[in-house]
């Protein structure tokens, strides 16, 4: 089995800055608002950079390869599972819901969008909306939609680097300005925008709402699901284990030297790295990596890393 070194694929969204190219490594002659770091979804496919589908996109090696490199669990879903990408807020992204997979895949063709945040940088009371602070009847939520109150009914919670959310479908959210984000999802790009603080996109128009769709998925009861937990030392690493369900399983890893790890034949591994440097070794090759870099391990497959180095890894 084989592990692939991904080059990313790039949105420039009006919301976006510069910090995924001053801090993670990211080369681009545009803004980058979101770098799609392991991504089989259509809208932007990862590619790889090594190996024999060297400069393939991960879609076109998936329709090269058999079911078993996904793992048992994750050969099971009709499309690829999972999307992880990084996001640089220089602005408020819009107040923004997404449908659940019955929903979604009645209505967009794909599945649905459960997602969960790990906060990597916080500007000074930077933050995230996330569901409403008390229960809104449909009526009551578009009202507040067409009288620009929306966010007067949403939580805004400031967040801090290493902070931790799940966000089901169906919660009424966004990333406020000031944050960096790894965002592990469903692989899905059905969004519906509830409110855009009446910006205008590059054709000098107001950005389309999606209101009634919204309304169709909003869970307009509050809400709450930070996730609590915590770093366990162990031998030359650190393990912070932050989410299991059905959509992913998600941990992070910090290395102080070198630590041998293995994807079971349950699932495939997309691997990033948050902060730091070093090597990824697998039978014979030798994989240099930089903070912003992202793997795709097969299932069932035992590889090292050599370095100082913070990893998201996730997995279903």
């Amino acid at each position: 089995m084989a592990v692939y070194k991904l080059k990313s694929a790039f949105k420039n969204y009006l919301w976006g800055g510069e910090k995924l190219k001053e801090k993670y490594n990211k080369v681009s002659d545009d803004i980058v608002a979101e770098s799609w770091l392991v991504s089989f979804h259509k809208d932007g496919p990862s590619v790889i950079l090594n190996g024999p589908y060297e400069g393939m996109t991960l879609i076109e090696y998936l329709s090269k390869v058999t079911p078993v490199v996904l793992g048992s669990k994750g050969s099971s879903f009709q499309e690829f599972p999972i999307l992880v990408k990084f996001l640089d807020a220089k602005q408020d992204l819009s107040i923004q819901v997404h449908p659940d997979d019955e929903y979604a895949l009645a209505v967009e063709g794909e599945y649905g969008k459960n997602e969960m945040w790990i906060v990597l940088e916080a500007e000074e009371n930077s933050g995230i909306y996330y569901g409403v602070k008390d229960s809104l009847t449909k009526e009551e939520y578009r009202q507040s939609i067409k009288n620009n109150t929306i966010c007067e009914n949403l939580n805004f919670i400031k967040v801090r680097a290493g902070d931790v959310y799940y966000i089901p479908a169906g919660t009424i959210h966004a990333v406020g300005k000031g944050l960096v984000i790894c965002e592990i999802q469903q692989s899905s790009n059905s969004t519906y925008r509830v409110y855009d603080f009446n910006r205008v996109g590059t054709d000098g128009k107001l950005r389309e709402l999606h209101i009634e769709k919204a309304v169709d998925v909003s869970n307009l009861e509050p809400v709450s699901f930070e996730v609590e937990s915590a770093w366990e030392k162990l031998e030359g690493y650190s393990l912070r284990k932050l989410l299991s369900n059905q959509y992913f399983t998600v941990k992070m890893l910090q290395i102080d030297d070198e630590l041998e790890l293995k994807s079971n034949s349950d699932s495939f591994q997309a691997v990033v790295v948050t902060e730091g440097n070093g090597i990824l070794m697998h039978d014979n090759e030798t994989l240099d990596f930089v903070k912003g870099d992202s793997f795709f391990v097969e299932a069932s497959t035992t590889y090292q890393i050599k370095g100082t180095c913070d990893l998201v890894i996730a997995s279903v």
